[in-house]
């Protein structure tokens, strides 16, 4: 990632600076390649850092050498490690934005990049920011908020992918080619779209109809396909804690409402 925000960067025609890890891993990069971190901060106002995790970001920076700088984070990561990050800078005499990368693509039309904090320090560092991607988005001063976006995303993602391999995983147990159910696979992924709108509309009207289907009837179902992931000896954690969800939903009394429902117990 750090070749493709320093490429962005360059061709945008930003004099820039770039150090990284590895030695030598930058060396045909338009760029003037810093053999230290302290070197790369040295060299300009705003400071780009997209490593690991939180902790190699404060591993690697200097923070006296960061002060009076802006320093904005890609790296990714919970929103209490943003705020946390914040607060630190805050101490040091930095300025700080917090951002993410959403879909893995830096520079040009397809690049989804998320950004918080002090909407002052954003507002200075835009134009540059937009070499990055022209649809970058500030979401407020919130420091934690565009991670907070980012972990929800993920963890639609993520829930998503488990539940992918999960029926590949039956499917194969019931003697389903994957080729077989793919076609299948991307007609039930489509209603997603159409559903997430749903569940949104529900949830800002606080109204949680379940005229098309309800809770009860969603437990009868995971029921269903938890037994068939049990007589085929695959693991069912992901579905088990699912339907205890939907089981506290139930024994709430909100069995005959949608289940949206789920999204505000």
């Amino acid at each position: 990632m750090g070749r493709a925000i320093t490429t962005a960067f360059t061709t945008a025609g930003h004099r820039t600076t770039a150090w990284n890890r590895t030695p030598g891993k930058g060396n045909d990069l338009d760029a003037t390649i810093a053999s230290t971190a302290a070197e790369a901060i040295a060299a300009s106002p705003v400071v780009v850092v997209c490593v690991l995790n939180y902790q190699a970001v404060q591993a690697i920076l200097d923070p006296a050498a960061l002060k009076g700088r802006t320093l904005v984070n890609l790296t990714g990561g919970s929103p209490r490690q943003a705020r946390e990050m914040a607060a630190w800078a805050a101490g040091h005499g930095i300025d700080y934005i917090d951002g993410v990368i959403l879909n893995g693509v830096i520079g040009g039309p397809e690049a989804a990049l998320l950004y918080s904090g002090p909407r002052e320090v954003y507002q200075e560092q835009q134009a540059t920011l937009a070499a990055l991607g022209e649809n970058g988005t500030y979401l407020g001063e919130d420091p934690g908020r565009a991670a907070g976006f980012n972990m929800s995303l993920l963890d639609l993602f993520w829930t998503s992918m488990f539940g992918v391999v999960h029926a590949f995983r039956l499917a194969a147990a019931e003697n389903i080619a994957p080729a077989d159910l793919g076609g299948h696979a991307k007609l039930m992924a489509g209603l997603l779209p159409g559903l997430i709108d749903l569940v949104a509309e529900h949830v800002a009207a606080d109204e949680f109809p379940g005229d098309a289907s309800t809770i009860v009837s969603a437990a009868a179902v995971l029921d269903e396909v938890i037994d068939t992931a049990r007589t085929n000896g695959l693991d069912d954690g992901v579905l088990s804690a699912g339907r205890a969800a939907v089981q506290r939903a139930i024994d709430a009394g909100h069995g005959s409402a949608g289940f949206s429902r789920l999204a505000v117990l």
